[in-house]
């Protein structure tokens, strides 16, 4: 089977709902690298979507993730316009080292036990990569809601992975979606990194 053979088979196969998630959720990524607020809502409608693709595909960790995206996104979109001081916009910081050292034993803790769960108790495909990615993705979710720098460099990580267990699946738009998110991580960092490094030279408070 040659080249474009796969990619015309790969494009009939990809469902309406499948399609929507992985438009919207590269429009909410780019919004996201660019500090755009509207990144949250658009985020909303991308996790709905995938919620039935996961659970179509079989993937019930990351349908479980993307009912967290769902709740995180609203938490994402009131903290980046009333979580900063005074009530006022949320402005790029560092995670603190304690705060990443605990998010990393829960997730750690997270994927073992989601892990045994899912290959024991369900027909769950992949369990322990399954869990690990969502266990990352939590982290990296949780720190962009936050505003963060490093959340970029946890999904620069998880993206790597969901693009090979994608593909696996033969999710293929999906395990595109991705790849491109690797791009928009490396953006979203160097943006973010110059916002951030413009705070530091006008002697205001990182870390928060």
């Amino acid at each position: 089977m040659d080249v474009t053979q796969s990619i015309v088979e790969a494009w009939q196969a990809m469902s309406l709902i499948e399609l929507i998630g992985v438009l919207t959720g590269v429009a909410g990524v780019w919004l996201a690298a660019r500090q755009n607020v509207w990144t949250w809502p658009m985020s909303l409608v991308s996790v709905a979507m995938y919620v039935l693709v996961f659970y179509d595909a079989r993937l019930y960790a990351d349908m479980g993730l993307n009912a967290f995206y769902f709740v995180t996104s609203m938490y994402g979109w009131y903290i980046w316009l009333y979580g900063g001081k005074n009530n006022t916009e949320r402005k790029v910081s560092h995670v603190r080292k304690k705060e990443m050292l605990t998010l990393l034993g829960l997730g750690a803790v997270f994927t073992l036990g989601l892990g045994y769960f899912l290959d024991n108790y369900t027909d769950a495909d992949l369990s322990y990569t399954d869990s690990a990615t969502t266990a990352i993705s939590l982290i990296g979710y949780w720190m962009m809601a936050k505003k963060q720098l490093e959340n970029w460099v946890v999904w620069l990580v998880v993206d790597v992975l969901y693009v090979g267990v994608y593909a696996y699946k033969e999710l293929y738009l999906t395990s595109f979606l991705y790849f491109v998110f690797l791009i928009l991580c490396v953006v979203g960092y160097l943006d973010w990194k110059k916002a951030l490094q413009e705070r530091e030279r006008n002697g205001e408070l990182v870390g928060v």
